[in-house]
């Protein structure tokens, strides 16, 4: 439990209490592109709820699921970048940290493949997102490549936060973890974050 309390109070103390999307525009360097990720709750929550569900799973999934979130995601910034609309997005993000977290709340344990399915939905949402704020007249790949590597760095604290609570204290505390993700989401979704 003091794991999950000093989790929640470093993700709290190092959110930037802006927009998780910028305007047009704002969305021009590789610095802005790290940035954004960190930038949102919905963002954070959602990347890290990948890693934790990856640990739960074990094996394969520690790194094709990631991968394929990155992958896709990057794909879903071309779509934005080239202003190729998608519906849902905003909604579709918000519902992807519910779910997300209760794969992890539910140690919901599908084959890689149908895992890797699920997450690549959320993540070409995640990357529509991403490109479609980047000036048209602007080259988007320092941004592309920053937020890419952004996710990939909160993948990996969900991985390691997620297999240090299998080693600390076998048990339900992942679950725990992603009912926090499941709230955080519920959160969002009310309007009270």
């Amino acid at each position: 439990m003091r794991l999950i309390a000093t989790w929640i109070a470093l993700t709290l103390t190092f959110i930037v209490p802006a927009s998780a999307h910028p305007s047009i525009g704002s969305a021009v360097s590789f610095a802005a592109g790290v940035a954004h990720p960190l930038s949102g709750l919905d963002h954070i929550t959602a990347m890290v709820a990948v890693g934790l569900w990856a640990a739960v799973k074990g094996r394969r999934a520690l790194w094709v699921w990631p991968l394929t979130f990155v992958t896709v995601m990057l794909v879903g910034g071309v779509l934005g970048l080239a202003q190729i609309a998608l519906p849902f997005v905003e909604p579709g993000i918000l519902a992807s940290v519910v779910v997300l977290g209760l794969m992890v709340a539910l140690a919901v344990d599908p084959p890689v493949w149908a895992g890797a399915a699920i997450i690549g939905f959320f993540a070409l949402l995640h990357g529509h997102a991403h490109g479609a704020e980047v000036a048209p007249s602007a080259n988007g790949l320092e941004y592309v490549a920053g937020f890419a590597l952004a996710t990939a760095m909160l993948h990996a604290v969900g991985i390691g936060f997620g297999l240090t609570l299998q080693r600390v204290t076998p048990g339900p505390v992942n679950r725990i973890a992603g009912v926090i993700c499941v709230a955080v989401g519920a959160g969002l979704c009310a309007g009270a974050l």
